[in-house]
């Protein structure tokens, strides 16, 4: 049974709002607990990372070797001022819709606007330490990144190369160096603006794919050729220019007349989909 082995830790259930709060068993700590709702068609349960929000979804297929890949989505933004901005949302549905009836574990941590900090990879870390002690995922995680999404997965991904599988992008934020004057992104990183200037190439998705390539991550885009917000060829580009003279495997599906917008070009991607879902299982799921 999928759930067999979380809900043996559980011992009460309350139910409100058309949500169900799962409370571990006394003795637990707050922090286990997970509250359960549906999206997608399928089972979400949220709960805190410690002072971030986290949150998975269980595949409405298991896969039947045993495995339990995984796809981490970011940016993610939980319980948003404005449910139109929270991620994943409707926009994402025809996506992540593929990926769940494929066998495919979703989850994402709220790390706010963080623009791929030191803070923000910190609840990275957490988060991936807290799915595999409890949900027991393959090693390897499939990342999603969108917009400044690139800016966080591609720096978590620098520091912990062996823990990805590969990163699919949608016009991925992942070249500071057109962005150095954007006091939202060096006070995220808690600098000011000449500050981050001098050090800026060390949380730079673009100068930190060695460690990348030499793990084998697998690298795909989609990218319109008119994004003003993210240019392609200073971010998409540029990145898979420097991934393939380093030994890596990259590729950017460049989208003519497209820009940095919510259209079936990008959100109904068949290629993206399918590159995901070509990844599979390269190490033995935790627990396993």
């Amino acid at each position: 049974m999928r759930l067999g082995f979380f809900w043996a830790a559980c011992s009460v259930l309350a139910f409100a709002g058309g949500c169900r709060t799962i409370t571990p068993k006394e003795g637990t700590s707050f922090r286990d607990l997970y509250v359960e709702s549906q999206q997608f068609g399928a089972v979400r349960l949220d709960f805190p990372v410690d002072d971030g929000k986290g949150f998975i979804i269980l595949p409405t297929e298991e896969k039947p070797d045993g495995s339990r890949p995984w796809v981490w989505i970011a940016p993610t933004f939980v319980d948003h001022p404005q449910p139109s901005k929270e991620v994943p949302r409707d926009d994402h549905g025809w996506i992540c819709r593929r990926l769940l009836a494929s066998g495919f574990y979703l989850c994402g941590v709220d790390v706010g606007e963080s623009y791929g900090s030191p803070d923000g990879r910190r609840l990275y870390s957490r988060l991936y330490e807290r799915v595999m002690k409890r949900f027991s995922l393959d090693e390897r995680a499939c990342l999603l990144c969108q917009s400044r999404g690139g800016l966080m997965a591609y720096n978590w991904a620098a520091e912990n190369p062996q823990r990805v599988k590969c990163i699919a992008g949608i016009y991925p934020m992942c070249n500071l160096e057109g962005y150095l004057g954007a006091e939202r992104i060096y006070i995220a990183y808690g600098m000011d603006e000449s500050q981050f200037a001098v050090c800026f190439h060390e949380h730079n998705p673009v100068d930190r794919l060695w460690n990348l390539a030499q793990a084998g991550v697998s690298i795909f885009h989609v990218h319109g050729d008119v994004d003003k917000a993210v240019p392609l060829e200073e971010n998409s580009g540029k990145l898979v220019r420097r991934y393939k003279i380093l030994g890596g495997r990259a590729e950017v599906l460049v989208v003519g007349g497209k820009g940095h917008e919510l259209c079936p070009e990008f959100m109904q991607n068949q290629a993206l989909v399918d590159f995901l879902l070509s990844q599979g299982r390269d190490m033995p799921s935790a627990g396993r």
